[in-house]
């Protein structure tokens, strides 16, 4: 470059008050409100980002897999990925109940195992060595879904978390899980348990066969559990967490799971104008208790302005900002809740009474043959157990009676015993002087008998005499004659 051009590049520098490589000098001023522009546009960006996230995540969309139908009828209502295996996790927890249920062992003692303790994170806190019953370890498990409680049940059952789990896909087979897989009793689905997989047709099915349980349902409809230690006396109190059961008033249970690989999960049972509602949810991203709310009303037909109305006052919810609060006063939501259970128990009774004749005869709910093969062998000696059992009350009926009948002829025995006595005592007061005379006579007769042998023996001497003497003249008289004779 020549000296006269660098001159002139030298002054414009001056003029400018920018430095010489720097062009951007020349505006120092701009760089806080270009610094500022650009945050706040990255920021925009990113918020409508989230936005956009926020306003997919709603809905069924936001579902990775649900299912709505009625109970016992086939069709299904709603559905979406149904037989994609998913993890279910704490919903494990409803096949874990039910074959405590099933084992017919709800009233024994169960001693808390080490292993039991060592679980996180929701349990109830049971120490090492505690005593508790079995059905108070089913409500923990149901109700607050404490891990610690399934896999002291697993333990005790199968005497170790295996074997209980082999028992569990056993049983999950028998019922036609055909895309089901248990790794432990509670529902993890990391470390040395991942695997843990189920499908909502899949659950339908589970859920649908332990619902004939009347005990599974009474415990899967409460909202809290109290029992006691049995050997110190230490009161457990247990919450759910099912927070349908406040907001939806037809509800009755059953079972929430969480885990952050499984997602928020739900299966929730619902009755209404004599309809047995169910919805199955999986990886629901979304208000599960708000969505679960909105299927039920669909599935009973009804509309969106007679739905359950909320507060426009009331605050956000615990999640995502979903309003709560429900305007239908409390003595509304109870009597609806006292008509459902109602329906319920009506419900529940006539399906335990048909279930056996069901089983027995091969039958399925829905009307459709069921080969003998079908049924698990594990469901065959329990139908085998119960006929034995009803034989067996049969017998001891049939003993009783035959025991009160040997008593009642025994008595009546001793009766015509007694009856007998009084009248041989009677007999022998009455006869008493009879006998008498019989002696009497008797007596005589054998003293005549005696007189006659007397004169008898008499007579027979004195026959005995003559002859003697008769003799002896015979005997000398011919003795003379002899002495007589010429011939002598």
């Amino acid at each position: 470059m020549s000296a006269h051009i660098q001159d002139l590049f030298d002054r414009s520098i001056k003029v400018t008050g920018g430095e010489a490589n720097k062009p951007h000098g020349r505006f120092p001023s701009m760089r806080p409100i270009l610094f500022v522009c650009f945050a706040l546009f990255v920021f925009t960006m990113f918020s409508h980002t989230i936005l956009a996230r926020n306003s997919a995540a709603q809905g069924e969309d936001a579902v990775a897999s649900y299912l709505v139908k009625e109970t016992g009828r086939p069709d299904i209502l709603q559905a979406k990925e149904i037989d994609k295996p998913l993890s279910p996790a704490s919903l494990t927890k409803i096949m874990t109940c039910m074959l405590a249920i099933e084992s017919g062992r709800m009233d024994e003692v169960v001693s808390i195992p080490l292993e039991a303790t060592q679980v996180e994170p929701t349990k109830a806190g049971f120490k090492p060595g505690e005593h508790v019953r079995l059905r108070d370890l089913v409500r923990a498990a149901m109700v607050n879904s404490s891990n610690d409680a399934a896999f002291a049940i697993g333990i005790y059952l199968g005497g170790s978390i295996d074997s209980f789990v082999g028992t569990m896909n056993a049983r999950a087979r028998g019922l036609g899980m055909n895309h089901t897989w248990f790794t432990n009793p509670a529902g993890y689905d990391r470390g040395i348990y991942a695997g843990n997989r189920s499908t909502a047709r899949d659950l339908m099915l589970l859920t649908e066969r332990a619902v004939r349980y009347p005990e599974f349902n009474a415990i899967a409809k409460l909202d809290k559990v109290v029992f006691s230690e049995l050997t110190t006396g230490k009161i457990y109190n247990l919450r759910t967490h099912n927070k349908l059961l406040d907001r939806y008033p037809y509800t009755v249970g059953i079972k929430t799971g969480y885990t952050s690989i499984a997602g928020p999960c739900l299966i929730a049972r619902a009755l209404r104008d004599g309809k047995d509602m169910l919805v199955i949810m999986l990886g629901a991203r979304t208000d599960r208790w708000s969505l679960a709310s909105a299927m039920f009303d669909s599935g009973f037909g009804i509309e969106p302005a007679k739905a359950v109305q909320f507060a426009e006052s009331a605050p956000e919810s615990f999640d995502k900002g979903v309003v709560a609060a429900s305007a239908v006063p409390a003595t509304r939501v109870l009597a609806e809740r006292a008509r459902t259970l109602k329906a319920l128990k009506r419900k529940v009774d006539r399906q335990t009474k048909s279930a056996k004749v069901e089983e027995i005869r091969g039958i399925s709910r829905r009307g459709r043959s069921v080969s003998k093969s079908s049924i698990s062998s594990k469901d065959r000696v329990a139908l085998k157990s119960r006929g034995k059992a009803s034989q067996n009350r049969k017998m001891a009926l049939k003993g009783g009676k035959k025991v009160k009948v040997r008593k009642e002829m025994v008595v009546k025995a001793r009766q015509h015993s007694l009856k007998n006595k009084t009248v041989l005592k009677r007999a022998k007061k009455s006869a008493g002087g009879k006998v008498v005379a019989l002696k009497s006579r008797n007596k005589t007769s054998q003293a005549v008998r005696t007189a006659r042998k007397g004169s008898a023996r008499r007579a027979t001497a004195a026959v005995k005499k003559e002859k003697r003497s008769t003799g002896k003249k015979e005997v000398l008289s011919l003795s003379k004659k002899s002495h007589r004779s010429p011939n002598g």
